[in-house]
């Protein structure tokens, strides 16, 4: 699962690959939304964690992560 996190005041956003599904993603997400918890903590695919403050998200996006295409295929 593919999660993009865009923090205020920053130039760049966050895009983490997580092995959680996208119902606990957006779980996460609407506790830490709704001030249950002070921070997003998400992990990614490898182990590290990533601590976003709540008061500081922009948005979210959660998605399918893209295949990339390599070679000259046809189109």
């Amino acid at each position: 699962m593919e999660v993009k996190i865009g923090v205020q005041h920053a130039p760049r956003e966050i895009v983490i690959e997580s092995a959680q599904s996208a119902e606990e993603v957006e779980r996460v997400i609407s506790d830490a939304l709704a001030g249950k918890a002070p921070l997003l903590s998400l992990e990614d695919s490898r182990g590290r964690k990533v601590l976003v403050p709540s008061e500081r998200l922009a948005y979210v996006e959660i998605g399918e992560p893209t295949a990339r295409k390599v070679g000259f295929g046809a189109l």
